[in-house]
């Protein structure tokens, strides 16, 4: 992951936008006047959430990510809005030298032997008398073959060093194991496999790259039941969630995440197509947590084991909640008629309550119509935890009256709407027998305090409207083919003039959607342009550690060298795929503006049918390119002037 991802991953565009322009939700998606031209009459600024994307459907006719956004918005260039942003997300910024060079090569080989390690996993478990038993397990607590192989699962193999002899037979050397977090070093300097005997879950990051591992005990006499990698380079278990990279999808078209306890709870949820579910791999969910979430949902669930560690772990999620969830403002007058503002939290998190001592996946498998009733009976948070906090207590008490509302009130105040507020407190009253005056007490300093102290003042940061986050597809492919230009960038003028020979436009600025491809495309044009240094010289001396892509394993055929015909093919087929997905995304914001979401129309019925036509033009044109012999395909295009007449403008 880039400095760039680790920013937008922190940062959500609608946020940002929100508090210098008032935002209105239509649908999925957010709408309001657009900041770059005068318009007071018709709404055509437009916010993506689940992109993480903007558009002007008006006089300005434009849309990029984040960066792009504030780099309009405020006119920086990208490594002043890179500085900005990262302030603002909190994120360190490693300045490019030999030793960060070495670190990234470093993660490049973890990430390889973790790969290596879950196949040796994998074939242990199916292919071995032993692994039989780990196999069984599985299917015992309801898994199908299907699910055992989406989801990576493996055994560790009783012994010492039954991982490090299959590694050393792949020349891995005893420091990049020690480091992966595979093996345990003992005083004497020696090694042995730090996971065995164990039922093995891979752990993968938001965007399905592996970092981690961890493990569980066949045996019930073993200890600890559960076992993870140790802190890497890859693997922060503060900082991930086991299952999001399956779950994001879901999560953002359900508009809800559930979070449960164990890795077999998420991947039972899951076969049952309860997608939404991801797990904390422990009790202590942290802010960094919860930011992951709130990135693709506001609407949490929260399904943690029923026993009293998981209640404590529920009532600590919370308050972590509390601090990692943004709020929104309401505007009140006081006594004297003077307006203020007050925060309150921007989530509505539920808690459920799961029946006897059942974990969910157990729950699903006998009955995933209960499940589905659990999740819509959660109940309000500030229910649950008046609930949880008077289990086994005396409300004729008034010392326990009084802890219960201290620690409920900050809650009740984090209510963004006014109604609710007032009758959570009107229950709150009832259930301790109080005078509801009572609890009308100024906003605890807790309450005061809950922007983060580490978080800047708000005329430090740029702010503006929506930032769109672009689409992991063309992102990967617009970082293949900057990795690539940046080793040859004299390779640019041949891609171009493929391009011109089909019909198509040569590459240009427009072409990247994200704000860091774009300044490293207008790095390699600088190359060519000047006239001091060889081009790739040039880069060298001018590139930063937020423009080094690597190559798109998925892009690339097979594992070998490629030729210099294949590599031009795989340009060229990497700027036609990157121009149809733009295409795309462009037709579906056209269905937004003809949906009944839209109740402020910025064109015309006519006028979106005209669009929409000429865009299906253009995609017929790019999808014949796409099937051509230089884009690697079999089939010959019509003439060059024959595809030009019936193009109006950049395909």
């Amino acid at each position: 992951m880039t400095v760039v991802d680790d920013i937008k991953n922190r940062l959500d565009i609608v946020d940002i936008v929100g508090q210098s322009v008032k935002l209105r939700r239509t649908g999925k998606n957010y709408i309001g006047f657009c900041p770059f031209h005068s318009n007071t009459r018709t709404p055509s600024f437009v916010v993506f959430p689940e992109t993480q994307t903007w558009r002007c459907f008006g006089q300005c006719n434009e849309g990029g990510d984040l960066f792009g956004y504030v780099m309009k918005r405020e006119g920086w260039d990208f490594n002043e809005t890179l500085r900005r942003l990262a302030e603002r997300a909190g994120v360190a910024l490693v300045q490019h030298t030999p030793e960060s060079d070495a670190d990234e090569q470093t993660r490049k080989v973890l990430s390889a032997v973790l790969e290596e390690a879950a196949r040796f996993f994998r074939q242990q478990m199916l292919e071995t008398p032993a692994g039989k038993k780990a196999l069984d397990y599985f299917h015992k607590r309801g898994l199908t073959d299907e699910t055992i192989k989406i989801w990576g699962l493996g055994f560790a193999p009783v012994g010492w060093t039954n991982l490090l002899d299959f590694m050393r037979q792949k020349n891995y050397q005893s420091d990049i194991l020690v480091s992966a977090g595979l093996m345990t070093e003992r005083d004497d300097g020696s090694i042995y496999d730090r996971f065995r005997n164990r039922l093995m879950f891979p752990i993968r990051g938001p965007y399905g790259q592996l970092v981690g591992f961890g493990g569980r005990v066949l045996d019930p006499d073993d200890v600890p039941k559960y076992l993870n990698s140790p802190s890497t380079d890859l693997f922060d278990k503060g900082r991930l969630l086991y299952g999001l990279d399956l779950a994001r999808k879901s999560m953002r078209a359900m508009n809800q995440a559930v979070i449960v306890e164990g890795y077999m709870d998420v991947i039972g949820l899951h076969q049952a197509g309860f997608s939404n579910a991801v797990s904390p791999m422990g009790t202590a969910l942290t802010e960094d947590q919860f930011r992951l979430i709130k990135r693709t949902t506001r609407n949490i669930v929260l399904a943690l084991d029923p026993d009293a560690a998981g209640q404590n772990a529920t009532l600590r999620g919370l308050e972590t909640a509390r601090k990692a969830m943004d709020q929104a403002s309401e505007i009140r007058f006081d006594s004297r008629g003077l307006m203020n503002v007050e925060q309150h939290l921007d989530a509505d998190i539920r808690v459920t309550a799961l029946p006897g001592l059942k974990d969910p996946d157990e729950i699903v498998l006998e009955d995933p119509e209960m499940w589905r009733q659990i999740i819509a009976n959660a109940k309000p948070v500030v229910i649950h935890v008046m609930e949880t906090l008077a289990h086994n207590q005396d409300l004729r008490d008034a010392k326990v009256k009084r802890d219960i509302a201290a620690q409920v009130m900050p809650l009740i105040d984090d209510v963004g709407d006014s109604v609710e507020r007032e009758a959570y407190r009107q229950q709150l009253a009832l259930f301790l027998k109080v005078d509801e005056r009572s609890l009308k007490s100024k906003r605890t300093d807790l309450t005061h305090s809950r922007r983060k102290k580490t978080e800047p003042a708000q005329d430090e940061v740029p702010v503006g409207t929506s930032a769109e986050k672009p689409g992991q597809k063309n992102q990967k492919l617009e970082r293949y083919l900057l990795h690539d230009l940046f080793l040859e960038p004299e390779r640019l003028f041949r891609l171009n003039k493929t391009l011109c020979n089909l019909g198509l436009d040569a590459v240009e600025d427009s072409d990247f959607q994200n704000a860091d491809a774009l300044a490293g495309f207008q790095l390699v044009t600088d190359s060519l342009r000047q006239v001091d240094l060889p081009y790739a010289d040039y880069i060298e001396a001018h590139i930063t550690s937020a423009l080094e892509f690597e190559e798109n394993p998925t892009f690339i055929e097979g594992n070998h060298p490629i030729s210099k015909e294949k590599r031009d093919q795989h340009q060229v087929r990497a700027v036609v795929r990157m121009r149809l997905n733009r295409l795309e995304d462009r037709l579906e914001e056209i269905k937004f503006l003809q949906s009944d979401e839209v109740d402020e129309r910025t064109y015309t019925d006519e006028e979106v049918q005209f669009l929409y036509v000429e865009l299906l033009q253009k995609r017929r044109l790019l999808d014949e390119a796409l099937f051509t012999p230089e884009a690697g395909g079999s089939t010959r295009v019509r003439k060059t002037s024959t595809i030009k007449s019936h193009s109006r403008g950049k395909a």
